[in-house]
């Protein structure tokens, strides 16, 4: 390895998991002004918005997204003007 390019503040970091409240302890170098005390001992403390215990991609909880459905909503919501336009167009014949 080449000298002096790696950084040499690797220490032990907290990283919260907003979402579900998970933290995890692994090693970084990221900056930090917040704190976490876990099993007595303090860590800097990162927060993160989505992790692995998270994302749908490695929880298999994925959204179901009904389309079917979401179209039947949309038609059914938008059918009163669809009316209103053909009257409108015999009233013109």
């Amino acid at each position: 390895m080449r000298k002096g390019i790696h950084p040499e503040n690797y220490r032990l970091v907290a990283f919260k998991d907003m979402s579900n409240e998970d933290v995890f302890l692994t090693k970084s170098t990221a900056n930090t002004k917040e704190t976490l005390e876990v099993d007595g001992v303090e860590y800097p403390l990162v927060k993160l918005e989505i992790s692995r215990t998270s994302h749908p991609f490695y929880t298999g909880k994925a959204k179901f997204l009904d389309t079917a459905g979401r179209i039947d909503k949309f038609k059914s919501k938008y059918k009163k003007f669809q009316k209103v336009e053909k009257k409108e167009e015999k009233e013109e014949e």
